[in-house]
C-alpha cells in the first residue's frame, strides 16, 4: 500500500492551524469572494493529505462542508454521488478535483463512523458508498502506481493511495473484503438490470485475486465459505466453463469451439447457463458460445439458456423470433442479454398474441438520429445503438422488477416501466418503438391526447445518464408526460395522484384513492379510517381472502435509518401473502436499484429469504403500513374494515409517531371506531 510522509507531526498540526484559519475564512467570505477563499483550503488540505492528515480532515469535515467547499459541484450533494465515478476523479490530472474528491470520501466516512450527522445521508448509506469506492478502487490498493500516473498525476498520485489505505484501515479492511463479496451477492440476488458496477467490483476482485499482494488466506477471512463466494463470482465473469477457465479471450474460446463435438459443446452449455442462474451476471464467452450454437447445434440453445419446460415451449414455439433475437441482440459487449432472453422465455409472455409480432417489429426499428446519439453517448459505440436498445428491451421483459431509477428522481417513470413490463408488455413496446423512432409518444388524461415531443426540445433540462437503454430513451418522454397530467389537475382539491395514476399506469390501477395526509397543511388526518381501509384492501384475513389480482401504486413515506422522515417515494404493491415462517408480509418493488434499506426503528426492508421473488422486497405488513401514505383500491370490493383489531391500528400509529409523523400531528387518537374490536 502507498505511504505519504507520517515522520513528521509537528507538520501535520501546523497544516492543520492553517486549514482551521483558511476554513473560517471562506465560512465568512461573501458569495462573490468565497471562489478565491476556496483555493488556499484545497491547497492546505492537499499538503495535509501528504503529510497523512487525514484523520485531521475527517475531524474537520463538517467544518469544511458548512464554509462551503463542495458548494455549486455535484459534491454538494453527496446522496446522488455514484461510486463508479470516484475512480475517474481521483486519477484526474487536476489537484483540484482529486482533493475535492478525496475530502467527499472523508466526509462519508465521518458520517458511517457516527462522528456525524448529516441531513441527506445515513450512516448505513454513507458506510455502504465507501465500502463500493474500497471494491472499485481496490487495484489502487494493491498495485503500484503506472507510469501514466506518475506522468499525468506526479506526487500527487500518493494522495488517493493513502487515502483509499486510510479508509480501508478505518473501516477495518478485512470487514470491507467480508463486506464486499456479501454485498455484490446481496445486490446480485436482486437482479437488477444495471449490473455494470457490480462487474467492476467483481474485475477488481479478479485482479486482487491474481496479485500477490492480497492472499485471502492471509486476511483473516480466508474461509473456504468466502473464498468460494469470491470465485463464484469472478468464474462467472471469466471462466464459467472448463474450456475458458483461464480466461483465454473471446476469440480464442470461439476457435477451440469448432473443435468440439455435440457432447462437449453440451457441456459448455451447462457450464455457461449454471454460472448464469447462480449469479445473474453473463459472461461474454456465453454470448460466443450461444452464437456459436444457433449456427451448428440450435438444438442446444435449451441447454444454453437453462430452460425449464415453460421456457423450453416457448422457444420451441418461437424458435424464429429466439433466433433472430439472439442473432441481433447478443454480442460479446451485450451478454446480459442472454438473462434476459432466458427470463422473458420463462415468463411465458411470448404467448400473449402482440407481444412476438411487436419484438419483429423491434428486431428491424429503425432508430432516430437523435436515440442513436443518446445511446451512443452513454453506452459507447462498440455495438450499433439497435443492438444496445435490443438488449434493454430482453432485460427489462424478462427482469421487470429489475429496472432502477438510477440516482437521479425518477421513480414514477421507474414504477410505470416495470408495471407495463410485467403486465401489458405489448404496450411497453409500442411506447418504445415511438419513442425511438419518432421521438415523441402520446398517452390521454381523461380523454385529452399528451404529445411528449417538448420533451427533447428543452436543451436547458440535463437528460438522465444513468440508466438502462430503454429507460434512458423512454424516461425524458414519460417524465415530461407525468408533469403535463400534474398540471392538468392544478386547482383541483386534494393529491393530483388520485387522477394521475389512473390514467399514466394504465386502467388496471383501482379507481378508489386514499390518503392520510392534509395536502394543504402536511398534517396527518383520518388515520384510523386509512389503516382500516389499508387492511381490508390487501389483507386477505380482512378482504376476504382475495388476492391482489393487478400491482397497484402506492406511496410511502421514506424514512432513514434513524426513523427520520426524507421524502416521498413511489412504489408498486405487488402481492400480500404470509412468508415462509407463517408472517404476513407485504411484497413490493421499489424502483431502486438496491431496494435493501434501513427506514429506523425496526422497519428494515428485506429483499432476500422471506418469500421474495428475483426484485421483490418485503415488509411485515405493520411495519409495511406504518410508511404508506397513499393507496389505490377497488370501491366495490370494501372488505371487512371494523373486523380490524385495534392493537394492530395502535402498533402501526406508534411506528408513524416514532417516524415520520412525530412533527405531523400533535397526538394520534387511539380510540376505536364504532362497532371495532377493543385492544
Amino acid at each position: 500500500m502507498t505511504q505519504v510522509d507520517t515522520a513528521d507531526p509537528a507538520k501535520r498540526q501546523r497544516l492543520s492551524q492553517d486549514l482551521d484559519a483558511a476554513i473560517e475564512r471562506l465560512a465568512n467570505a461573501r458569495d462573490f469572494a468565497k471562489p478565491a477563499k476556496l483555493m488556499p483550503v484545497l491547497d492546505l488540505a492537499r499538503r495535509l493529505m501528504l503529510a497523512d492528515g487525514f484523520a485531521e480532515i475527517e475531524a474537520r469535515s463538517q467544518a469544511l462542508e458548512a464554509a462551503g467547499v463542495f458548494a455549486g459541484t455535484d459534491w454538494a450533494q453527496p446522496h446522488i454521488l455514484l461510486p463508479a465515478l470516484t475512480c475517474h476523479s481521483l486519477k484526474s490530472p487536476s489537484s483540484d478535483v482529486v482533493v475535492i474528491e478525496a475530502l467527499s470520501e472523508l466526509r462519508l466516512l465521518a458520517i458511517a463512523m457516527g462522528d456525524v450527522v448529516h441531513a441527506k445521508v445515513s450512516a448505513e448509506q454513507a458506510h455502504h458508498f465507501l465500502t463500493q469506492v474500497l471494491a472499485i478502487n481496490l487495484s489502487m490498493l494493491f498495485t503500484p502506481m503506472s507510469e501514466a500516473e506518475r506522468e499525468s498525476q506526479g506526487r500527487l498520485a500518493k494522495v488517493p493511495r493513502a487515502m483509499l489505505t486510510y479508509l480501508a484501515e478505518r473501516i477495518g479492511f478485512e470487514y470491507v473484503m467480508d463486506q464486499l463479496i456479501a454485498e455484490i451477492w446481496r445486490i446480485l440476488r436482486q437482479r437488477p438490470i444495471q449490473v455494470d458496477s457490480v462487474k467492476q467490483m467483481v474485475t477488481q476482485i479478479a485482479i486482487c485475486r491474481g496479485s500477490a499482494n492480497l492472499n485471502l488466506n492471509n486476511t483473516g477471512l480466508g474461509t473456504e465459505a468466502l473464498i468460494q463466494g469470491a470465485d463464484r463470482l469472478v468464474s462467472s465473469l471469466f471462466g464459467p466453463t472448463q474450456l475458458c477457465r483461464e480466461d483465454p479471450g473471446v476469440a480464442v474460446y470461439a476457435e477451440r469451439l469448432q473443435h468440439l463435438d455435440s457432447s462437449a459443446l453440451q457441456s459448455e452449455a451447462f457450464g455457461c447457463s449454471r454460472a448464469m442462474h447462480d449469479t445473474g451476471l453473463v459472461s461474454p464467452y456465453h454470448a460466443v458460445l450461444l452464437r456459436t450454437l444457433c449456427e451448428s447445434q440450435p438444438h442446444l440453445i435449451v441447454d444454453a439458456l437453462g430452460l425449464s419446460g415453460t421456457g423450453r415451449d416457448s422457444l420451441l414455439c418461437y424458435h424464429d423470433l429466439v433466433k433472430a433475437l439472439i442473432e441481433e441482440a447478443v454480442t460479446p459487449h451485450t451478454p446480459q442479454a442472454i438473462y434476459g432472453l432466458t427470463l422473458m422465455l420463462e415468463r411465458g409472455i411470448l404467448y400473449q398474441p402482440a407481444v412476438a409480432p411487436s419484438l419483429w417489429r423491434q428486431l428491424s426499428l429503425g432508430l432516430s438520429p437523435w436515440s442513436q446519439q443518446r445511446l451512443n453517448l452513454v453506452f459507447g459505440s462498440a455495438v450499433s445503438p439497435r443492438t444496445r436498445l435490443l438488449e434493454g428491451v430482453l432485460l427489462m421483459l424478462g427482469l421487470p422488477l429489475g429496472i432502477g431509477q438510477g440516482n437521479n428522481p425518477t421513480c414514477q417513470s421507474a414504477r410505470a416501466l416495470s408495471i407495463w413490463s410485467h403486465i401489458d408488455p405489448d404496450f411497453l413496446l409500442q411506447l418504445i418503438a415511438s419513442a425511438a423512432r419518432d421521438d415523441e409518444i402520446i398517452m390521454h388524461f381523461e380523454g385529452q391526447p399528451i404529445s411528449s415531443a417538448p420533451a427533447l426540445e428543452d436543451t436547458a433540462r440535463p437528460l438522465p445518464i444513468d440508466l438502462d437503454p430503454v429507460s434512458i430513451l423512454l424516461v425524458p418522454h414519460l417524465d415530461f408526460i407525468y408533469g403535463a397530467m400534474g398540471r392538468l389537475c392544478a386547482g383541483r382539491e386534494g393529491d393530483p395522484h388520485r387522477w394521475i395514476n389512473p390514467e399514466f399506469h394504465g386502467w388496471r390501477v383501482c379507481r378508489g384513492f386514499r390518503i392520510n395526509v392534509n395536502v394543504a397543511t402536511g398534517q396527518l388526518e383520518n388515520l384510523e379510517d386509512f389503516l382500516r381501509h389499508f387492511y381490508a384492501y390487501y389483507h386477505p384475513y380482512y378482504n376476504g381472502n382475495q388476492p391482489l389480482i393487478h400491482p397497484q401504486p402506492a406511496g410511502i413515506a421514506i424514512t432513514d435509518s434513524a426513523a427520520r422522515f426524507i421524502g416521498w417515494h413511489a412504489i408498486t404493491i405487488q402481492r400480500v401473502a404470509l412468508d415462509p415462517n407463517g408472517v404476513m408480509r407485504v411484497y413490493f418493488y421499489n424502483p431502486n436499484n438496491d431496494s435493501g434499506q434501513d427506514w429506523g426503528d425496526g422497519v428494515v426492508v428485506c429483499t432476500a429469504d422471506n418469500g421474495e421473488l428475483y426484485g421483490e422486497s418485503s415488509l411485515e405488513f405493520e411495519r409495511f403500513a406504518s410508511r404508506v401514505y397513499i393507496f389505490h383500491h377497488d370501491t366495490q370490493e370494501p372488505g371487512e374494515p371494523d373486523k380490524v383489531p385495534m392493537e394492530n391500528i395502535a402498533t402501526i400509529q406508534g411506528y408513524i409517531q416514532r417516524s415520520w409523523g412525530k412533527e405531523r400531528c400533535a397526538e394520534l387518537t387511539l380510540q376505536a371506531s364504532p362497532g371495532a374490536p377493543q385492544a
